[in-house]
């Protein structure tokens, strides 16, 4: 998409005119130019690439293993179906981790596989399949987090008819239709609707959304933010219902014990999935809405000189995006119930040791005052 700059200071002062060379000499000097230029372009370092990734898998590992567990436990209970949709969701997010970033590790270890210009590079079975698969594992997780706070929602507020309608059968029905959507999505620039190109600085393939864009590319664009930017809308207006009926459950006390179990499960659920919605919320809004404000720009002609910087816009938005796979996991890790009734225990020992201190000064300041009133009596 956005062809790199190199500059070479160690180049001559003085350059014989060109038309003293022939054609053939012209191409020799030139291609050995670029090849000297090499040199002055960022260095591909997989390090930091390699370092994301190995993270996330580990995250994604774990949280397998403790949603596993908890769902072989509570299979027959009204948590099961969230649990199968919290799996599905770090499944997702491991895979999408693990096979974007081969092809990025791939891109970076192949020194010069990417010519000078990025832009006039025809997007290659490579290309397409990553930025495929970008879009595809990209709103997987927003549908899964969509799904997961309506689901949530019906339970806390029409628990008897969540336990009707909400059964393991539709809720993997539920999973596949998801699945089906995104890939459906990603598949459309394969039917001319939108395109996949290598994006700077030439690591990578995403939706085009820079250079020469046409009004299938606007329209892909705004298709993919748009369902993103549903999906997050959705979702918080569900988990703020939610976090509503829960908190007014609790100020009126009308619940037995065993609902007080129940509703620990449900705060449980409820925090885990604000902590998915404000991770997912904070590393995708930026590339979901660069990405409409750089193909609209694009499209109309408008750009101008800033075509740098929106292209360094979505590459900090990709980057950002990424870490969800990485964060969602230790959702799942730090908001488990064990770990909030932890958390609870410490804050209030903590607030009750700062009561009994606050007593205890009282005590001994009034006490004190007596004393005092006596003596000079």
């Amino acid at each position: 998409m956005l062809a790199m700059q190199y500059h070479n200071s160690s180049g001559p002062t003085a350059l014989t005119p060109l038309s003293n060379y022939t054609l053939e000499e012209v191409a020799i000097v030139g291609a050995v130019f670029r090849r000297g230029n090499v040199t002055d372009r960022p260095q591909n370092n997989p390090t930091a690439a390699g370092l994301s990734m190995t993270l996330g898998i580990v995250s994604n590992i774990i949280a397998l293993a403790i949603l596993a567990k908890a769902y072989k436990r509570l299979r027959r209970r009204s948590k099961a179906s969230f649990l199968l949709f919290a799996t599905s969701l770090v499944a997702t997010d491991f895979v999408g981790h693990v096979i974007p970033g081969a092809l990025v590790l791939s891109n970076y270890c192949q020194a010069g596989s990417v010519p000078d210009g990025v832009a006039t590079k025809a997007p290659d079975a490579a290309c397409l399949f990553m930025g495929g698969s970008m879009v595809f594992f990209g709103l997987c997780p927003l549908f899964l987090g969509c799904a997961m706070a309506a689901e949530r929602c019906l339970g806390v507020t029409q628990p008897l008819l969540h336990a009707s309608l909400v059964t393991a059968a539709r809720t993997k029905m539920a999973l596949t239709l998801i699945w089906l959507l995104a890939l459906c999505v990603a598949l459309l620039p394969f039917f001319s609707l939108g395109a996949y190109t290598y994006q700077y600085p030439g690591t990578w393939c995403f939706i085009r959304v820079l250079g020469e864009t046409q009004g299938t590319d606007v329209a892909f664009v705004m298709l993919f933010s748009g369902l993103g930017l549903a999906a997050l809308a959705v979702a918080l207006v569900c988990n703020t219902i939610s976090g509503i009926t829960l908190v007014m459950g609790r100020l009126k006390k009308k619940a037995c014990r065993q609902r007080r179990s129940a509703k620990s499960h449900d705060i449980e659920m409820v925090a885990q999935l604000v902590g998915i919605m404000v991770t997912s919320c904070i590393c995708w809004s930026p590339l979901l809405i660069f990405g409409l404000m750089s193909v609209k720009r694009s499209y109309s002609g408008s750009m101008a000189g800033d075509r740098d910087i929106y292209g360094k816009l979505i590459v900090h938005g990709v980057r950002l995006a990424t870490w969800n796979q990485i964060l969602d996991p230790w959702v799942y890790i730090l908001l488990r119930r064990a770990i909030l009734r932890k958390i609870y225990h410490i804050t209030k020992r903590r607030a009750s040791l700062k009561g009994s201190t606050f007593r205890r000064w009282d005590i001994s300041s009034i006490q004190g005052s007596e004393k005092k009133t006596v003596n000079q009596t």
